[in-house]
């Protein structure tokens, strides 16, 4: 019998509301992509102080983070597709705000920095809601497919929509892409109210208070360790590992390539995520999963070592496009563990405590990164930052045997205690 992961992206495609929540989902990636272009270049073009495009990302970073935790209980405790239809109404709000601004020519940056800061919130609630929602449209069997293809077209709308922003800034300024942003995620919403919701588990009440909820989560992850594992990979892998904050000193002082080699050293990686994305939604990696998983991020550090020693252009650009391809595995397997191995009544929950380590990792990769280099010297800290990575493989894969020895995803209920019929 063949295994149902042998199926091609199409059968994913064929769930009833799964192209529909793509396209919403795209929808609003393109305008909050555009957004974030747009608004970081008028801030700075209104202050020219590089210290205001730090405001910009702390404004969103601060209320999100303080937001994630009574998000993902409220997404346990209701309708997903309805906290994500409403989180996105206020995205359209801040974009329709930050529309009327732009018309109004104001010098004032606080009052986008408050805009900003409701767009935050709006984020906060978006993660989890939407995360948790994917396994409620598409059926157990297609859920691999599923993420795969899903994965490979944020990633791919996240390199096209500030090209996009871009171009539509130079055509009509912020009105226009503040506009267009607006009508997508408008046209975000509706699109999401066509998405049935067929495979979500009944909801049950849920007892005590949202902290004692939301430690009942964190208690969960413990006490999974393919989930803690999954997670705290992540986290130790990007905030260890992570080279992307030293690509303009390398493009300056090592390479020696000048802006437009930045540019093409930044798409690298994004190009190795997107072509290993297509080949995942139709050929999902079916066995060996918790292997695979390791291999990869075992080949991303390794992938990150030969850039951080590189001299060659070309080199560090095909080691780059090789860190993107094992990370999009990586990312793809890790995703589906979490998914698979939580029950869909805590998935907003466990959702809300990965969004908050995958932030965590991100924001604290680039400062330790930067801190490094300044400290080392960026070729010191690159090496060592991959040389890192490479031990965290190996101690999670000593300390994390069960995730280690995970076969297929399917397992990954099973050996977790999560109810199957609940993955």
């Amino acid at each position: 019998m063949a295994s149902p992961f042998s199926l091609s992206a199409s059968g994913a495609l064929r769930q009833p509301g799964f192209l529909p929540f793509l396209t919403a989902r795209l929808l609003g990636v393109f305008a909050q992509q555009m957004q974030a272009v747009v608004v970081a270049w008028q801030v700075y073009d209104l202050t020219r102080d590089p210290l205001s495009l730090a405001y910009v990302g702390l404004a969103q970073f601060l209320p999100m983070l303080l937001l994630l935790i009574p998000a993902g209980d409220l997404s346990d405790r209701m309708s997903r597709k309805r906290i994500l239809g409403a989180s996105w109404s206020v995205a359209a709000l801040c974009a329709g705000l930050l529309f009327w601004l732009s018309a109004q020519h104001t010098t004032n940056v606080h009052l986008i920095y408050a805009v900003l800061v409701l767009f935050g919130c709006s984020r906060a609630f978006t993660g989890p809601a939407m995360q948790s929602l994917l396994p409620q449209i598409v059926a157990r069997e297609h859920l691999a497919q599923a993420l795969a293809t899903n994965s490979m077209l944020m990633r791919t709308a996240s390199i096209a929509a500030p090209v996009l922003g871009g171009v539509l800034y130079a055509l009509g300024g912020g009105e226009l892409t503040y506009g267009c942003a607006m009508i997508a995620l408008v046209l975000a919403v509706l699109m999401l109210m066509r998405v049935p919701v067929l495979h979500a588990m009944p909801r049950t009440a849920l007892t005590g208070r949202m902290w004692q909820r939301f430690g009942d989560g964190i208690q969960f992850i413990r006490s999974r360790p393919i989930i803690l594992g999954t997670i705290s990979l992540d986290l130790f892998a990007v905030l260890l590992g992570g080279v992307i904050a030293l690509l303009p000193i390398y493009a300056h002082e090592v390479l020696k390539v000048g802006p437009e080699g930045l540019g093409m050293l930044r798409s690298a990686m994004a190009i190795g995520e997107v072509a290993t994305g297509l080949w995942l939604s139709a050929r999902p990696v079916r066995r060996h999963v918790g292997r695979v998983m390791f291999a990869a991020v075992a080949v991303f550090g390794l992938a990150n070592l030969v850039f951080a020693l590189s001299t060659w252009f070309w080199l560090s650009i095909a080691a780059l496009m090789l860190a993107g391809a094992a990370d999009m595995v990586s990312v793809y397997i890790r995703s589906a563990l979490v998914q698979f191995s939580t029950p869909d009544t805590m998935r907003g929950r466990v959702n809300a405590v990965n969004m908050l380590f995958i932030g965590s990792s991100n924001e604290l990769g680039e400062f330790r990164a930067g801190s490094s280099a300044a400290l080392l010297g960026a070729v010191p800290a690159a090496i060592a930052g991959s040389l890192c990575t490479l031990a965290v493989v190996g101690g999670w894969m000593t300390w994390f045997k069960p995730l280690r020895d995970v076969d297929r995803l399917e397992d990954a209920a099973r050996i977790s205690g999560a109810p199957e019929n609940q993955a």
